[in-house]
């Protein structure tokens, strides 16, 4: 790195006379706990824009989830919270790439050596918003966690800790209470967020009055987020900071698509003004179609596709959309067998399904196959068994692709090293040189693996021990070549 570029800050911007939005100084209204990639590319993102169309004036502090690891605290601090976004990939076919100084984030704290500091944040009288995205593992209750731990180990606890703070300075003041934004990939993160605070509330016998304060001045909201964020692009990171004039140690990247359900009372529209900001966030009373949208399409078009794409000797999802029968294969699945099983309008759902095809295709994002291999276990039964069962029971009949799908897993798990569960593996390894009917009536009647009998779907167990024939003659690419016509 050349040693005349300054690191990033509102007087190196100044220097530079950049003309960019910036927001220097604004009330700390929203307390994020998580200081990663994603909330930078995502939340904040939002946030940011908010306050540069809608007059929103609001900082954001961050609040490092787990011990330890203070690199990016310390980047935030010494970077007055500012860092470059750059969102990069397809619209419309065309190659994008569009660059952000983000400007909402005031600081970051460590709960463990700064826990008091992040306590005094719950008497802030501005502070309104609480977003978080601890992982999946980080909205669960921990029965050891005590209110007097400084701090709690699991978020939940310290946030029911926090959450006390705010009652004990604002008791029952009416528009004091939290709407609280959970990010974490779960079912129902929110609400199950609210289970846990109000059971440490219950095992750490606090006041009735603050568990009643907690349901009826706080919003827990369930969210569903979409946006692939790639994070810091280290083998870039000198040749940008060199065009951008400044050293920046939190260049995030992420791909251009974004979208966030949250799920909360119509009254959250006029607090969180994303509409008038014209920003992909919807607020509804729902989330959970749009949920099942991202894993059916999304999510299932990668599960059905990619492992028969592996198997054919493709690498990244990209060269598999810059293929026109593996393209059309999951075109096939997702427009033909996906979309008729759901529930939202059909236009909504081809329209989203519209966008898989230039997310695939990210020009910038090298998405390897088998990381998205990993588990395939559990994401079939996640995301793809569903709606098998579904154009069954509508159709009366078998999907084509979908069904291939679970012949590639098949061939998958017996050909390629697999990571996945250990009873997953153990059972491969342990059926894997069967006969072909065997394999797929053992396989298929494992109720651990998919929750019921798989056999028991009419015509099958038939199929695929027909199509897993078909592959070992001829091959998955010639497979795929014959489900799309």
């Amino acid at each position: 790195m050349s040693r005349e570029l300054k690191t990033l800050s509102y007087e190196a911007l100044k220097e530079l006379k950049y003309e960019g939005y910036l927001l220097k100084e604004a009330p700390e209204r929203v307390l994020q706990f998580g200081e990663g990639n994603f909330l930078r590319a995502f939340a904040d993102y939002f946030i940011d824009i908010l306050n540069e169309k809608t007059g929103f004036n609001s900082k954001v502090v961050a609040v490092q989830p787990i011990e330890g690891g203070d690199a990016i605290r310390n980047y935030i601090n010494e970077q007055e919270g500012l860092y470059t976004l750059i969102l990069r990939g397809n619209e419309n076919g065309r190659k994008v790439s569009k660059r952000r100084i983000i400007s909402c984030v005031s600081r970051c704290l460590n709960p463990y050596s700064q826990y008091e500091k992040v306590l005094e944040c719950a008497k802030n009288p501005d502070l309104r918003y609480i977003v978080c995205n601890t992982t999946e593992a980080g909205i669960r209750y921990d029965e050891s966690c005590r209110f007097d731990d400084a701090p709690a180990e699991s978020y939940p606890a310290k946030l029911t800790r926090f959450m006390y703070e705010r009652y004990k300075a604002y008791g029952n003041q009416q528009g004091k209470g939290f709407i609280i934004l959970a990010c974490e990939l779960i079912d129902d993160n929110g609400k199950e967020l609210e289970k846990c605070v109000l059971k440490y509330a219950e095992e750490w016998k606090l006041e009735e009055e603050f568990k009643q304060w907690i349901r009826d001045e706080n919003i827990f909201c369930s969210t569903l987020v979409d946006r692939i964020v790639t994070g810091y692009p280290r083998r870039e990171a000198e040749d940008i900071c060199k065009e951008l004039g400044y050293r920046d140690n939190l260049i995030d990247t992420g791909e251009i698509f974004g979208f966030w359900v949250i799920e909360g009372p119509d009254r959250l529209k006029r607090e969180l003004p994303f509409e008038k900001a014209e920003l992909p966030v919807l607020i509804t009373d729902n989330h959970k179609p749009y949920k099942e949208r991202k894993v059916r399409i999304l999510n299932g078009a990668h599960t059905s596709m990619v492992l028969g794409a592996y198997l054919a000797g493709r690498k990244i999802v990209r060269e598999c959309m810059e293929d026109n029968v593996i393209r059309e294969f999951m075109n096939k699945t997702i427009y033909e067998e996906i979309i008729p099983t759901l529930s939202l309008p059909k236009e909504e759902l081809k329209e989203f399904a519209d966008s898989v095809t230039d997310r695939f295709n990210n020009p910038f994002i090298d998405h390897e196959l088998l990381s998205i291999a990993l588990n395939s276990t559990s994401k079939w039964r996640a995301r793809v068994l569903p709606s098998l069962k579904k154009y069954i029971e509508i159709n009366n009949g078998l999907p084509s692709c979908i069904s291939a799908s679970m012949a590639y897993y098949i061939e998958f798990c017996c050909r390629a090293e697999i990571n996945d569960d250990r009873n997953v593996e153990e059972f491969y390894n342990a059926h894997k040189e069967e006969d072909i009917g065997e394999l797929v009536e053992n396989v298929l009647a494992n109720k651990e693996f998919w929750g019921e009998d798989l056999t028991m779907l009419s015509g099958f167990k038939e199929a695929v021990k027909e199509d897993i024939s078909y592959i070992r003659q001829w091959g998955v690419y010639e497979h795929m070549k014959k489900c799309v016509g």
